[in-house]
């Protein structure tokens, strides 16, 4: 997978989450101990949405952040959009939104669209990185806010080697119990450890132009949610 690159890496994602799809989010509610639902709260907190706001939940798989942001803020206008179309069906069973099927390279939306966009785990995902944040960038109101949640490279502790067993053995044994596909949840640990560090990050938001940056870990530093504003 870390050789894919382009279209083929692209298609092996697509195939990947189209099989985990009706098991997505049960697997991430087993594989983070139920936390998961802390950090999509804390993201969206952190977005500071008003009422009337539109939002984009960008490549919101099966909807967590959209349907946690209209929990926080239901007078928001919020789009929903991912490019794998078994995500969006297993997340329309449990609360309908109003889906797009669009690429996070390729917004089928005009310059200054929204006050705010959510990513949740789609970063690392993503063809071409600095092409997604760029997008972000055009698609946000003067003034709008960003937040990613994503997996990062922890840095060396006392828990590295806890970390290191759950990501490579706890994870793709509960994800073949569970979803019956140990190779989708291999994945998981071999795309975050080729990720870029929170600092990394960071550093590519600012460069595609996002303002006021920052970032805070999460679970032993493998989870980092960042922020960022246009100016």
């Amino acid at each position: 997978m870390s050789q894919l690159s382009g279209e083929e890496r692209a298609r092996y994602v697509h195939n990947t989450f189209s099989r985990i799809a009706k098991r997505y989010n049960r697997m991430n509610r087993l594989m983070t101990a139920g936390q998961d639902i802390r950090w999509r709260r804390e993201a969206i907190r952190r977005l500071r949405l008003n009422p009337g706001d539109q939002l984009l939940d960008l490549g919101a798989g099966t909807g967590d952040l959209g349907r946690e942001a209209l929990r926080q803020q239901p007078a928001i206008r919020l789009a929903a959009t991912d490019f794998n179309l078994e995500m969006m069906l297993a997340g329309n069973e449990s609360t309908p939104l109003p889906w797009l099927n669009a690429d996070a390279l390729h917004l089928p939306f005009a310059d200054g669209s929204f006050e705010a966009v959510v990513s949740g785990f789609l970063m690392r995902n993503v063809g071409n990185l600095e092409a997604a944040l760029r997008e972000q960038v055009r698609i946000l109101k003067p003034g709008g806010r960003m937040v990613i949640l994503e997996t990062t490279r922890p840095r060396p502790s006392l828990f590295s080697p806890f970390v290191w067993a759950h990501m490579h053995f706890v994870i793709p044994l509960i994800g073949r119990l569970v979803s019956g596909d140990r190779e989708a949840y291999r994945y998981l640990p071999a795309s975050s450890e080729a990720f870029l560090t929170a600092e990394e990050l960071a550093g590519r938001m600012i460069s595609a132009g996002f303002q006021r940056v920052g970032f805070r870990r999460r679970m032993f530093g493998t989870i980092a949610i960042h922020w960022g504003e246009k100016d």
